[in-house]
């Protein structure tokens, strides 16, 4: 019989596109015993839950909860219970992640009207004004924060013209969540979700989502089944909701432990200070990197604090630098995606990771290894 040995990590500095560092506290949260999923004590830290991410996302939507499954888990689960085949849906795509939307509302049989601008770019609102009139859309759905390429989408004025068309906004806000301004109610969100292992810095495998009246009014009005039995709301809702909790899925309970534990933590640090707090890094890694020679992917006015994608410099070989990063220095970055690959890297301050000892920590790394 093979004999495995006890496993055993290195204990890596993660300023990668995620996951993000983790709190000790999350990380003990993760070690309390187990209840059952329909324990009441366990429908409560359900409750709560809810509670802090409606706060979080500020939200008063009663359909708010977390999808036992990652980030794109909320994606699907978003676009496969909005749409049904023969809709029209409005896609914008400026990066990896747009792209994925466009592959699953196919999937759902919808028609899709692109909207796409430069990876690196913002998505233009003249063009999607035009690819509004253009059809008559269910919904259009956006990235807030494009990870493969730190573009912070601005989404005020496309959600009013997503309105205006009588169409549901439907945001992607996985890297944005709890790192940066983010207001479903202000800003008319019907629809969004996000993922664990960014800013939130809980392990990945969960996904927060939530889902305007509107929204709602759109599932109760379906023709047709849902074509994914396990993210069908109309379903995995009855989980979520009422004193009676109807039987769905056996929840992750010790990854929803942390969740808990890392919503409290944001909640007393202060979303205002969480949001200050990532900027301020961003600006000292900014001020670091630029010094060092490098350049800054997109335009200042639309950079991600939490995920910083910059240049590489010529003559600096992408994989042997974060090889080394890696090997010498525990710290994880990330590199580029489709036509970025080998092009730029991707640095994140993501929740626990944001911390100006991790930031001066790479750019000493760095100034030895290249």
């Amino acid at each position: 019989m093979t004999k495995i040995d006890e496993m055993k990590t290195s204990t890596r500095v993660l300023m990668g596109p995620g996951p993000s560092d983790v709190h000790p506290r999350v990380l003990r949260a993760m070690a309390t015993p187990l209840v059952g999923h329909l324990d009441p004590e366990f429908l409560v830290v359900m409750d709560d839950i809810k509670l802090m991410v409606q706060e979080t996302l500020q939200t008063k939507n009663e359909l708010t909860f977390v999808v036992s499954a990652p980030g794109s888990a909320g994606m699907e689960t978003c676009l496969v219970n909005l749409l049904e085949p023969g809709d029209e849906a409005v896609i914008c795509i400026n990066g990896v992640f747009g792209n994925r939307m466009a592959d699953i509302a196919e999937r759902c049989g919808a028609k899709v009207i692109k909207v796409e601008s430069d990876w690196g770019k913002t998505i233009d609102p003249k063009e999607v004004k035009k690819a509004l009139a253009s059809c008559n859309p269910k919904l259009l759905a956006i990235v807030h924060a494009e990870t493969s390429t730190g573009v912070l989408q601005p989404l005020e004025e496309i959600s009013k013209m997503t309105k205006n068309a009588g169409a549901l906004f439907v945001v992607d806000a996985v890297t944005s969540y709890c790192g940066t301004q983010l207001k479903v109610d202000e800003w008319g969100i019907d629809a969004l979700y996000s993922g664990s292992q960014k800013c939130l810095s809980a392990p990945p495998g969960l996904s927060p989502v939530t889902f305007s009246q509107a929204a709602i009014d759109v599932l109760d009005n379906r023709k047709t089944k849902v074509q994914s039995w396990f993210l069908d709301l109309t379903l995995v809702k009855n989980y979520w909701a009422g004193a009676k909790r109807a039987y769905h899925h056996t929840a992750p309970i010790s990854a929803m432990y942390a969740m808990r534990e890392a919503l409290r933590i944001i909640l007393e640090e202060g979303l205002e200070n969480r949001f200050a707090r990532h900027q301020k890094n961003h600006e000292l890694l900014r001020d670091g990197l630029e010094s060092l020679g490098f350049e800054f992917l997109v335009e200042k006015q639309y950079r991600l604090p939490m995920l910083n994608a910059v240049r590489i410099p010529e003559g600096v070989n992408d994989v042997e630098v974060r090889k080394r990063l890696l090997e010498e220095y525990n710290i994880e970055i990330g590199g580029g995606l489709g036509p970025f690959a080998g092009k730029i890297w991707r640095i994140g301050l993501m929740g626990e990771s944001s911390d100006a000892n991790h930031v001066n920590m790479l750019l000493a790394a760095l100034k030895d290894v290249m």
